[in-house]
């Protein structure tokens, strides 16, 4: 089985309220969310998953020197940032893209399908 990076992907400055802008759709997609984890755990394919701070609380590190630079925010000026991801393990690519349509309808986002090296 391989492994995936499932990220879902939003605009760097939004908040959960302006992502669901309606409180019972943000729980309702908050309930989906869960419930699609529940159905990945159940399933064997999922490895972790998380979601993520807003990306102003991002500090990049850079040890390539000889001093350690460290600067406050994400490290892409894109206007898209990573909210949240899922590691999932699936037969191929197709079963990975499946299950990541799945994802996106239960969060209400767009989600990026990336393969991990060595597998």
């Amino acid at each position: 089985m391989t492994q995936y990076l499932l990220s879902v992907w939003h605009d760097k400055d939004a908040t959960p309220e302006d992502i669901y802008p309606d409180e019972a759709e943000r729980d309702q997609a908050y309930a989906d969310t869960g419930a699609f984890n529940e159905e990945l755990q159940a399933s064997g394919s999922w490895v972790f998953a998380g979601g993520l701070h807003n990306p102003s609380t991002a500090t990049v590190v850079d040890g390539q020197g000889d001093q350690v630079v460290t600067t406050d925010g994400p490290y892409s000026e894109a206007k898209e940032q990573i909210g949240g991801f899922w590691v999932i393990e699936a037969p191929d690519l197709d079963a990975a893209l499946e299950i990541a349509a799945r994802g996106s309808r239960a969060c209400r986002g767009k989600v990026e399908v990336r393969p991990f090296h060595g597998e």
